[in-house]
């Protein structure tokens, strides 16, 4: 078999029959076999499951009309798409609504996060079926396969952790046999399964991810993630003006942007790739001629300054009830609930009698760990703020970007400035 490629389509790119259209054009032009395609929920299809989750445990009344919507949705782009032929996707669709029906049926389970992965995977699941038969009416061969059968995990539900022994061996027994019998396999993002084969999660915008993990087990020459932006750009070109596009960026590079909140690739996707140097094309989905950007072992070299925003952030204030210094046994107990309940911290600082973080507004995780820790400490928030991070800053952009703001917490690292404003 030569070497694998893998594609990865996200939501935006399937999220009407245009879309979708656009998706067989771009795979039908492609001479690149064997190549493994990824695909995401259509649209927003991962925010309505999410309400549909929430109806269930809290307005059971709104549950039907939440589910009649996902339905018509999916339905009305499969009827659109493959006309008069559209009687066997119908019934795949109809067979998927069955088996989450079922499982809203049931009371909710005590666990939300496995209850919510129970149900999440049926976006990835109803749009891959769309999708495939499209592809399959466009004379395009290639084998459906069920990422859940691919990607291992541990049982950390909505956050869940590659297994990557028994990933390699189920990419090895069914993925590798199915390239090579069809050229082409279709798979989900986002989701796999435990061994005991309950659903799981990889987290929000996972699918890139899924692609870093099959390009790994496969040693796949290179991945492609298809978008609706020209590349990865030196910052939100609806945000910022002046913007421009980065040709080529390291493995290191990338994985500064993405942990400091870049959205054009998930945080996860570099390292596997980096393990075995398989380089990362970030390119338009509407102009496939345009390479976009590489991400390689290449050396970054005079790059501009590169604005990353992240919106609906606290600030957490941690002190001592007896005005005792915040000494390293009082960090090990802050940092011990940090890990269990998988906050991310974005910055951070300590002073003599205080710990100060900023964090992601993750309601319930956040209230978990006020409770958590309010026997021996205070702890207050600060919410509706936002983190600026600037790689590669110059005085004159850090300037414009404080401008008429109130700056809570500033930090300066190498070439990275912080700083949390409101």
């Amino acid at each position: 078999m030569h070497t694998p490629e893998v594609y990865k389509l996200g939501g935006a790119s399937i999220r009407d029959n245009s879309s979708i259209h656009n998706v067989a054009t771009l795979l039908l032009k492609t001479a690149t076999r064997p190549l493994v395609v990824v695909i995401s929920a259509m649209g927003k299809t991962t925010n309505h499951l999410e309400a549909i989750i929430q109806a269930h445990y809290h307005q059971p009344d709104m549950l039907y009309e939440r589910m009649d919507s996902l339905k018509r949705y999916h339905e009305e782009i499969a009827e659109s798409l493959m006309g008069d032929q559209a009687g066997d996707i119908l019934a795949d669709l109809h067979d998927l609504w069955v088996e989450l029906e079922w499982i809203l049926e049931e009371d909710p389970q005590p666990n939300y996060n496995y209850h919510y992965d129970q149900i999440i995977v049926f976006g990835e699941l109803a749009s891959t079926k769309i999708v495939s038969a499209y592809l399959e009416l466009q004379g395009l061969s290639h084998q459906w396969m069920d990422a859940r059968s691919l990607l291992k995990t541990d049982s950390a539900f909505r956050e869940a952790r590659i297994q990557w022994e028994p990933t390699q061996l189920a990419v090895d027994s069914l993925l590798r046999p199915a390239l090579d019998a069809k050229g082409i396999v279709l798979t989900q993002g986002f989701i796999g399964s435990t061994p005991n084969n309950e659903s799981t999660s990889l987290g929000r915008e996972g699918s890139d991810y899924t692609a870093a993990v099959l390009a790994f087990t496969l040693d796949a020459s290179s991945v492609t993630i298809w978008k609706d932006v020209p590349g990865i750009m030196t910052g939100d070109p609806a945000r910022f003006e002046q913007v421009v596009l980065l040709d080529e960026i390291s493995y290191k590079e990338a994985i500064e942007m993405t942990y400091y909140g870049a959205k054009v690739i998930h945080p996860k996707t570099i390292k596997p790739l980096q393990n075995k140097n398989i380089p990362l094309f970030v390119r338009p989905f509407n102009q496939p001629d345009q390479p976009g950007t590489r991400i390689s072992d290449t050396p970054s070299l005079s790059l501009p300054p590169v604005m990353v925003v992240e919106s609906d952030q606290v600030l957490i204030y941690i002190s001592t009830r007896d005005f005792s210094f915040v000494a390293e046994d009082h960090l090990h107990e802050i940092f011990s609930h940090i890990a269990r309940l998988r906050i991310k911290v974005n910055s951070m600082r300590n002073t003599a009698m205080s710990f100060m973080m900023c964090v992601r507004n993750e309601s319930e995780k956040l209230q978990a760990f006020r409770d958590e820790l309010d026997g021996a400490f205070e702890v207050n928030f600060t919410e509706g703020l936002e983190l600026f991070t600037v790689r590669h800053a110059t005085e004159d952009v850090l300037h414009r970007l404080r401008t008429g703001k109130t700056i809570l917490h500033e930090e300066r690292f190498g070439d990275t400035d912080q700083f949390v404003a409101r």
